[in-house]
């Protein structure tokens, strides 16, 4: 590479004691230097504090910094935390059950500093439980404003090659800094109204109205653990569930303007249909979300007009 761009690692903890030692390790094997790694924990009641203390002791590490906060604030809010507290070119925000391959942030940095319009860039995110399956390879969007992992439960060997995509995943995205500075809305990188879930794909549609591209390489490998598996969205909170929702509708809200939704009309009317029928049946706590979109309106309705203008500047 012709500079040496800085690279910060920043992951979120909520009682991830199981995983946060191997993921750690992982992030100080890379190949390419890390200049600091801040863990953001959310006020875990399992060890992961503890677990990430005996880390830092036993393998005399001095370049991890560690954010106690009082409650949980949720992914989207303590990663805006981390992002405020470093100045690094780029940002690896990462889960903590994801372990990377030690060229994942050499391969991505190489990729973006040969094209300064990449403003964010993933790897091949392979299951851990199957290592021959792939997690994600980025965001897909369908005509519906529907978001996926590309790839998601099919063969790695159909994902070889690399090119650019929608949106990353915030399992482990890197971003870079320029990208970071130019489309966060007051102050706010990843939404945080969003607390979990989607602000990923938010950020993503964000970028690339704002002109930003996003890049899939598949020389970076990373294993995920997964923690929102198939089948089990019915153990999940009701809180979690409402959020993961109710913030399709908030972006929509947000990222969506003129008359391109009119083609799709159709379509989405049997899917909204469909879905809410749905949740009305067998969720219909889930709708009580609604609430929270309607008294969050006001402010929905300044991230929208705060897009609106960076798209006419």
């Amino acid at each position: 590479m012709a500079s040496n761009p800085t690279v910060n690692v920043q992951i979120v903890t909520y009682n991830s004691a199981n995983d946060i030692a191997e993921c750690l390790n992982a992030v100080q094997q890379q190949s390419y230097p890390i200049k600091e790694v801040v863990v953001i924990d959310n006020a875990a009641s399992d060890g992961t504090v503890d677990r990430v203390r005996t880390y830092m002791k036993n393998a005399n590490i001095n370049n991890i910094q560690l954010v106690l906060n009082p409650s949980n604030t949720g992914f989207a809010p303590a990663h805006n935390q981390g992002i405020r507290l470093t100045q690094s070119d780029y940002v690896l925000v990462l889960n903590p059950d994801v372990q990377l391959g030690t060229e994942y942030v050499e391969r991505l940095v190489e990729v973006m500093e040969h094209r300064p319009e990449v403003g964010s860039a993933t790897g091949l995110l392979i299951l851990k439980s199957t290592p021959d399956i792939v997690d994600s390879t980025g965001l897909a969007m369908n005509g519906i404003w529907r978001a996926f992992d590309r790839g998601a439960g099919e063969p790695v060997s159909q994902w070889r090659v690399s090119g650019e995509v929608f949106g990353v995943s915030g399992a482990a995205a890197l971003y870079r800094r320029a990208m970071i500075d130019e489309i966060s809305i007051a102050g706010e990188f990843f939404d945080e109204d969003f607390f979990a879930y989607k602000e990923d794909v938010d950020v993503a549609w964000r970028a690339n109205l704002l002109g930003w591209k996003a890049y899939y390489c598949a020389e970076a490998v990373a294993t995920h653990e997964r923690g929102w598996k198939k089948g089990s969205r019915h153990s999940q909170p009701l809180f979690i569930r409402q959020y993961s929702y109710i913030n399709r509708y908030k972006m929509i809200y947000k990222n969506l303007s003129g008359y391109r939704w009119i083609k799709s009309l159709p379509k989405l009317l049997a899917y909204e249909l469909a879905s809410n029928g749905y949740m009305l049946l067998r969720e219909p706590k889930v709708l009580g979300a609604w609430k929270g979109f309607i008294h969050k309106l006001p402010e929905l309705r300044e991230k929208r007009q705060g897009i609106k203008k960076r798209l006419k500047l």
